[in-house]
């Protein structure tokens, strides 16, 4: 429900023009300086994502960065690159990514519980990966000899803006929905109920499209949601998610650390190339297991199998449905992109945030 909520919310605030004035507005502030857009574009890449869904962060910032890219005469394919890596990346808070969603209802953790902890480690993991990009990009951003753009040829943010009173509308609303969800522990409101109330009143705000709102919803991610559960709960009844548990146990014997490698390092190469929705979703009762089994502190776990899931789908075209959107996004508009120019790039990234994921695990909880 909730994640149905926030799908509406977002629709409203596209429909209102708000990423796109978002987008041209930083754009305006740098002075459309290619190298200053690249780095700005990653960061409001992933605090946007910290909030909103990756795949509707990419399929409005991928789109606006061709655009701007086409202006400033620079190449879109690093941009988009770095701002996939980074949404994904800022999707490990509680609501920016579906895994922690479940992990986060199914462990009874609030939104500042994933801010304090995997939040923290994505933040300092963003410095890193900043600089990382910066050096693999800095000389294929613009061609030798290309001359700055005239700010006054580039748009006017506001011309992005469809309606004044929705736009405004939609930027109250979407602050409303971030304080409830920063809030949630301390008010006892359910994720559940928050977006619920979120939807109710985008769509009065909107009824003039709140039918198109609701006809933009993904259904088939939401039915999928459901058939997972069911399915999960039908390996925990069988025993065979007890019997993956206590595999993991016998491997790693009594130690903790090589424990938190395993999950966090398998969670991280099977999201590469599988869902990471399912992945998550199966693993929760076996971390419950292990936890019980060898005295483990359970969140330890739930956050290296937050981390591992949501990082992990960084490193291929296919691990996370941000990657497809912005490739095919970035293609449709003449920059394809492989999957070797993207794992070249994306995948050294996502070893290194995992590297220092685990070892600031290491280093805070055990």
């Amino acid at each position: 429900i909730c994640i149905l909520g926030m799908m509406i919310m977002v629709e409203g605030m596209g429909k209102a023009g708000f990423f796109r004035w978002l987008c041209l507005q930083i754009a305006r502030l740098v002075h459309y300086k290619p190298t200053a857009v690249f780095v700005t574009f990653m960061i409001m890449s992933f605090v946007l994502a910290m909030f909103i869904d990756s795949i509707t962060v990419i399929l409005f910032l991928a789109a606006v960065t061709i655009e701007l890219c086409l202006l400033l005469k620079s190449n879109p394919v690093p941009m988009i690159i770095a701002e996939i890596f980074c949404a994904n990346l800022g999707s490990a808070t509680m609501c920016g990514d579906p895994p922690n969603i479940i992990i986060g209802t199914s462990m009874g953790y609030s939104f500042f519980d994933f801010l304090t902890n995997t939040g923290a480690i994505a933040a300092i993991s963003l410095i890193v990966v900043v600089v990382y990009f910066y050096f693999c990009f800095r000389k294929k951003l613009v061609a030798p000899g290309t001359a700055l753009v005239d700010p006054a040829s580039c748009p006017d943010p506001n011309s992005a803006i469809t309606d004044k009173k929705e736009f405004i509308s939609s930027v109250v609303i979407f602050l409303i929905a971030v304080v409830l969800l920063v809030s949630h522990a301390n008010t006892g409101l359910t994720v559940a109920f928050i977006g619920t109330f979120i939807a109710i009143i985008t769509l009065i705000v909107e009824h003039k499209y709140a039918a198109e709102l609701l006809k933009k919803v993904d259904y088939k991610t939401l039915l999928f949601f459901v058939g997972l559960f069911v399915v999960v709960g039908g390996l925990e009844q069988t025993g065979v998610l007890t019997v993956i548990a206590e595999f993991i146990s016998k491997v790693s014997g009594s130690n903790t650390k090589l424990m938190v490698a395993i999950i966090i390092w398998i969670s991280a190469f099977a999201s590469a190339f599988v869902d990471n929705i399912p992945f998550a979703a199966t693993m929760i009762p076996v971390i419950r297991s292990l936890s019980a089994l060898q005295g483990v502190d359970l969140e330890t776990l739930s956050w290296a199998l937050a981390m591992g899931t949501d990082i992990g789908g960084s490193a291929t075209p296919i691990g996370a449905s941000a990657n497809v959107v912005g490739i095919s996004v970035s293609s449709k508009n003449g920059h394809p992109i492989g999957w070797g120019k993207y794992c070249k790039y994306a995948a050294p990234a996502t070893i290194i945030v995992v590297l220092i994921s685990m070892l600031f695990i290491f280093a805070r909880y055990m």
